[in-house]
């Protein structure tokens, strides 16, 4: 679904040199201004008057400072979460566009949202204003790229949404819903957090409360608007949609409760309605700036969100094409956001008598590529692991905090370090420090590999493949058996090459994978241990 756009837009010419537009644009103010436009620079003598800042709405928008390589994908994308986009101009040599949105109303939804988060392309600010035209007339000969853009943009636009932009005819929407929506987020790659959620949810309409839990082995969440209305516009636009490109998918139904009940603010569960509630569990109180912008309705929490690499943040998704759309581009970043993010962890309160490099390695490596783990020389409850991206770390540090390990709660928290040094040459400290970069053991080294789609919080259950035809459920029971831990049931897939095994606690299940991962079972079969979100 994602991909459509991103061929199309990838197998569009991309000289910026060649003769780009020529265009009329129609305007109110005048019978009618002509304007060539040509990308060889010479464009600004015959364009006159920069739009002004405060303009009169207009579903055309003027965008200004745009970097010099910018695609017509890169600044479609800003527009198609607000919306249909249904024209496009470049102005190649002043570096400014023009984008026509099918209704006013996109349009200004889109100024608003700009307004209070700088967009950016290719990171370079940009800035958005109305244009005086009220409409975008282009001559199509000359501006066959822009619409052949267009037109695969607007083509899976179509294909995946019930709606354009986010107005919903009064026909489809059935009163008598629950304001209230239960939400399930399937192939959850990326961590999404109840900000994301609220930014992407606030497009429909005033959220009141979210809660979110962890159900099943599966992230959820409850969330309420003040109207049914905006539930029912919501789920028509979002249920089935992609977070991010290729992961995280919105499974979307009106919940049977029709108040939600919330006792604290905090990363699990917020009342917008309510700044002045405690955080609860140990939570650090909401910043008093942060609780006063939750008081106001409008405001946009400036809460920087990871994005993934190639994808829109989502900041700005409410629909797949948008997500298609900024693959293509590859470049669309919003501020705040990075998409390595901050790589370290620091993971402390460990069990020192028996923690090594190796044991984090292995458990960490179920959610991302570890590269190096530090054990600290003079603190040795404590370790840094540099995973492969700020993603990875995210998760990791979403599933890992709290969990036990060697008998100890550990608390994951992002460290302040960019990278784990390592020891200088011909120094020997005690095999603290271990570089995994170049491990056999990496889970997501491959790109769109299957485990990508297999990452669940730690369970009781695990999930066992590449188990060789000679070995049988007995074999594998005592092994793990001697883990210390009990084995309460345990199943074969049909092919015998994949198992389901229970243990009697999540902490059991933890301490075999860090011991049974990689584990030589013969025959040249080496044993793959994850979380699982089944029970047997």
């Amino acid at each position: 679904m994602d991909g459509i756009v991103t061929d199309v837009a990838v197998g569009v010419k991309r000289g910026s040199d060649e003769l780009l537009s020529g265009s009329v644009l129609s305007s109110p103010n005048s019978n009618m201004t002509s304007m060539v436009v040509t990308a060889n620079g010479n464009d600004s003598k015959k364009f006159k008057g920069e739009d002004k800042m405060d303009g009169a709405p207009s579903r055309v928008l003027h965008i200004r400072k745009l970097p010099g390589e910018v695609t017509e994908t890169e600044v479609i994308a800003l527009g198609l979460p607000f919306g249909k986009v249904t024209n496009i101009l470049m102005l190649k040599g002043k570096n400014q566009a023009f984008l026509e949105l099918a209704t006013e109303e996109a349009a200004i939804t889109m100024v608003n949202y700009y307004s209070a988060v700088t967009p950016h392309l290719r990171n370079q600010p940009i800035y958005i204003q109305y244009s005086n035209h009220k409409e975008l007339k282009t001559d199509n000969t000359l501006n066959q790229r822009a619409q052949a853009v267009l037109q695969a943009v607007t083509a899976v636009q179509t294909a995946n949404t019930p709606l354009s932009g986010t107005t919903v005819s009064e026909s489809a929407v059935t009163p008598a819903q629950s304001p209230v929506l239960r939400i399930i987020i399937d192939n959850m790659y990326y961590p999404v957090t109840l900000d994301v959620l609220h930014q992407i949810f606030s497009k429909f309409g005033a959220v009141l409360k979210i809660i979110t839990f962890t159900k099943n082995n599966q992230f959820q969440a409850l969330l309420q608007y003040g109207d049914p209305v905006n539930a029912q516009q919501a789920k028509l636009a979002l249920d089935g949609q992609n977070i991010y490109n290729a992961c995280c998918t919105l499974r979307i139904d009106f919940s049977k409760l029709v108040n939600l009940n919330v006792k604290y603010n905090n990363d699990k569960s917020r009342d917008y309605t309510r700044p002045d509630l405690p955080s609860g569990d140990g939570q650090p109180a909401l910043d008093p700036a942060i609780a006063a912008a939750f008081a106001k309705e409008t405001s946009l929490l400036g809460l920087p969100v990871a994005a993934v690499p190639g994808a829109l943040s989502p900041l700005a998704i409410p629909n797949a094409a948008a997500a298609a759309a900024a693959a293509a581009a590859g470049r669309v970043g919003m501020p705040g956001v990075s998409a390595g993010g901050n790589t370290v962890l620091l993971v402390s309160n460990l069990n020192e008598e028996m923690v090594t490099p190796q044991s984090l390695f292995t458990l960490f490596g179920v959610y991302g590529d570890v590269q190096r783990v530090k054990i600290l020389y003079n603190k040795k409850d404590s370790a840094l692991i540099q995973m492969a991206d700020g993603n990875q770390s995210q998760l990791a540090m979403n599933h890992l905090n709290g969990q036990k390990m060697y008998g100890k709660i550990i608390r994951v928290t992002l460290s302040k370090h960019q990278t784990v040094q390592l020891p200088r040459e011909g120094l020997d400290d005690q095999g603290l420090t271990k570089d995994f970069g170049n491990s056999p053991l990496h889970r997501f080294k491959k790109p769109g590999s299957k485990n990508f789609q297999n990452i669940f919080p730690p369970s009781a259950t695990l999930h066992l493949s590449n188990i060789p035809p000679s070995v049988a459920e007995e074999d594998l029971r005592t092994l793990f058996a001697n883990t210390g831990g009990t084995v309460k049931a345990f199943k074969f897939f049909q092919d015998h090459k994949m198992a389901l095994l229970q243990m009697a606690t999540v902490e059991e299940a933890i301490q075999a994978l860090i011991d049974l991962h990689n584990y030589n079972l013969g025959e040249n079969h080496h044993l793959r241990v994850s979380f699982s979100k089944s029970t047997i």
